[in-house]
């Protein structure tokens, strides 16, 4: 089963992902793996990473770093019938989009949905993190609007190829099953 979550930002989609990915690899008796895709730009970055990994130590994750070509993990590096945990949507779009050196890619928002698509239909059994962050009524510089431009087109992208698609709200769930 492939799960969409989203939800604002701390608000604990993370450990609800972790929950269903651990109970969905047990189920299996399959791999369980955590797709980390957060590049950290400063010491912030790498707290909410530290904090992270404590959060799900002992859980039984093989960790994999991968901050870009998302499906490229499934050549070699992660059985693809096992379970995986991507987490977050949110900064793997950043990472293709905003390059080291200063390179923008204003299309990567099509490609991304389209590679998580891909990813999703490859292993059938993967929990997407996204952030929802749509609500603030803000104009903002062109390369952020479209920054939320592609994470909106690979959120609905996700929540329609997913089973089912989950809203973290002040830490209450609110789920939604494809029939």
């Amino acid at each position: 089963m492939n799960i969409f979550i989203s939800g604002g930002c701390k608000n604990g989609k993370s450990m609800h992902a972790q929950r269903l990915a651990r109970e969905m690899a047990l189920e299996k008796n399959v791999p369980l793996y955590y797709l980390a895709t957060m590049i950290p730009q400063d010491e912030e970055d790498r707290q909410r990473i530290r904090r992270h990994i404590d959060d799900r130590a002992g859980w039984g994750f093989t960790t994999l770093e991968r901050g870009r070509d998302i499906c490229g993990i499934l050549q070699g590096e992660a059985d693809p019938d096992g379970v995986f945990l991507l987490d977050s949507v949110t900064a793997l779009l950043s990472n293709e989009m905003f390059r080291p050196g200063g390179v923008y890619d204003p299309d990567a928002g099509k490609r991304v949905a389209e590679e998580l698509c891909a990813f999703a239909r490859q292993t059938g059994n993967t929990v997407f993190v996204s952030d929802y962050i749509y609500s603030d009524g803000r104009l903002f510089d062109s390369y952020t609007e479209n920054y939320r431009r592609g994470l909106a087109l690979t959120d609905r992208s996700l929540a329609q190829t997913c089973d089912r698609v989950i809203e973290v709200a002040f830490g209450h769930t609110f789920c939604y099953d494809r029939a």
